[in-house]
């Protein structure tokens, strides 16, 4: 294998592995700050379907078990523990009375602020430390990241998939 397509080598496979060695540091660090949000602690798989709910307000169960690509029962459960919270509703559909169309409380998204402003000033303390170019080129460089995502086939394929396209902010929060 020659040196420019050995894996170690490769300036893409080097940057997705700092990917996600950041991406697991900030699981890490959010973990760790969802123990200075008030209760109730909401673990990441129900935080997952807060997002998701918020973002495509009125998503029928079907299409939020697609989008998870989860069993039914599975969603069933996630969804009956975020309900009893408070946290999100379940509504008839208008067109199929056999359908439910899911929705996310006003105390659910009180929840989902706390839990987002705690993670900004996380984020903010960090950035302030590096130097201002380097925080220029970060954000540069994350707005691409963020366009390359959304414009990935995996994602745009779970949006076709949906009769509503999922948002890029939700599909970042998957």
């Amino acid at each position: 294998m020659t040196e420019r397509t050995h894996p170690e080598s490769d300036p893409v496979h080097s940057a997705a592995r700092q990917v996600g060695r950041i991406v697991e540091l900030l699981d890490i660090l959010w973990e760790q700050a969802r123990n200075n949000i008030p209760p109730p602690y909401v673990p990441v798989s129900q935080l997952r379907v807060m997002y998701i709910v918020e973002g495509e307000d009125g998503i029928r169960m079907r299409d939020l078990t697609r989008l998870l690509s989860a069993a039914p029962p599975s969603v069933c459960r996630l969804v009956d523990r975020l309900q009893a919270l408070g946290f999100i509703e379940r509504l008839p559909s208008p067109d199929n009375g056999r359908e439910v169309m899911l929705s996310v409380t006003g105390s659910g998204r009180d929840h989902l602020t706390r839990i987002r402003e705690c993670r900004d000033q996380l984020l903010i303390q960090t950035l302030a430390d590096m130097p201002f170019p380097k925080r220029t080129a970060l954000a540069e460089g994350l707005a691409q990241f963020e366009q390359a995502l959304a414009d990935d086939p995996m994602l745009r394929a779970r949006q076709d998939n949906r009769a509503a396209p999922i948002r890029p902010d939700v599909a970042r929060s998957l």
